[in-house]
């Protein structure tokens, strides 16, 4: 049970950083990764390109309720809603 929900969480920040890093590519307009992290960071939108990031979140939770996994989905929702606590503190400070 709980080796299920280190899984669910291990997917969930993989399904995170990779969404982060697709928003990124996609949304900064040519630049490189490290740049469009800078320029967010500055201009005060990085908390909204890493909650763009976790919306591959939603298909491995899907993924993993349709096959039955409910605990590693549980571990998916629990980094999800990480990510959001986070990004509202970000936000914040």
């Amino acid at each position: 049970m709980k080796k299920d929900i280190f899984i669910g969480i291990f997917v969930g920040l993989i399904a995170n950083i990779t969404g982060l890093i697709l928003a990124a590519t996609l949304l900064g307009g040519g630049d490189d990764f490290t740049t469009v992290i800078k320029k967010a960071s500055a201009e005060g939108f990085l908390g909204k390109l890493i909650s763009l990031g976790a919306i591959l979140n939603l298909a491995a939770f899907f993924i993993f309720i349709k096959k039955k996994q409910d605990y590693r989905a549980r571990g998916v929702l629990l980094i999800t809603v990480f990510i959001a606590v986070f990004t509202f503190v970000f936000k914040l400070f």
